[in-house]
């Protein structure tokens, strides 16, 4: 029992020791210089340097001038240049260029510069990814967006968060009104279906009328044929049209 026991500890130590060790290389990863990183054969300060000729370069560059970039840049320079002159339209003038950062991942590098207006500060982002084929670091995606401050995201996070919610209760009130509306569809339905039996008792009631008329004719009919073949057996017999009576007509 004492073995075991001192077993089970040894295996509580063994583990501690690595959980720390784990912790110390998590910590010394997170406080890297980002400086000393090898960013695939790039290093920080020659991204920097290109993030900023290029931001400096977009700020001087006259409208003809970006139109003549699009012929034969690449596409994410292209949107780069479109999405920069939607961004900064009207923050109005450029003044220098501010904070780099840049974070590596297994395989691609994404740099942002800020790039500091009058009115507001935009935010350069520049997506590399390294190709192993050709052992290069490539541009993929680059894109200008502004720099929204704390107060400014979570105001604009409640409103569509009010957004929402105002669609979904719109929706919920609208699907309400629905289901009240159904017991008038159904009274509708009953007054419908009344006058449809209404207007089939009509045409039947035209039609007993009709045969009760026509029965009427017939038996006037028959009795005046009774009296003119009373009269005439009267006549060829020579006694009086009272002394007998007419039981049945046979028609042929």
């Amino acid at each position: 029992m004492e073995q075991n026991r001192k077993v089970k500890f040894m295996k509580k130590k063994l583990s501690l020791i690595l959980c720390l060790c784990f912790m110390v290389l998590g910590f010394a990863a997170c406080g890297e210089d980002p400086r000393t990183v090898d960013y695939f054969g790039m290093t920080y300060d020659e991204l920097q340097n290109l993030a900023d000729q290029n931001v400096n370069a977009l700020a001087v560059m006259s409208d003809e001038q970006k139109e003549q970039q699009k012929s034969y840049q690449s596409e994410a320079l292209v949107n780069l240049i479109d999405s920069w002159d939607e961004v900064t339209a009207d923050l109005g003038g450029f003044q220098n260029t501010g904070e780099f950062l840049i974070t590596k991942t297994q395989d691609t590098v994404t740099a942002e510069q800020r790039a500091e207006f009058s009115d507001r500060e935009v935010v350069v982002t520049f997506v590399y990814k390294y190709d192993y084929e050709t052992e290069q670091l490539n541009l993929v995606d680059a894109t200008a967006d502004l720099n929204y401050t704390l107060g400014e995201k979570m105001t604009k996070a409640g409103l569509n968060t009010l957004m929402g919610m105002g669609t979904v209760f719109a929706v919920l009130i609208l699907i309400s009104l629905i289901i009240y509306c159904f017991r008038y569809i159904s009274v509708v339905q009953v007054k419908m279906s009344g006058k449809k039996t209404e207007e089939k008792k009509e045409p039947a009631a035209v039609v007993t009328q009709i045969e009760q008329r026509e029965e009427q004719q017939q038996l006037t009919d028959d009795l005046e044929l009774v009296a003119v073949i009373a009269a005439a057996v009267a006549a060829d017999a020579g006694v009086p049209a009272d002394s007998f009576v007419v039981r049945s007509i046979r028609r042929r």
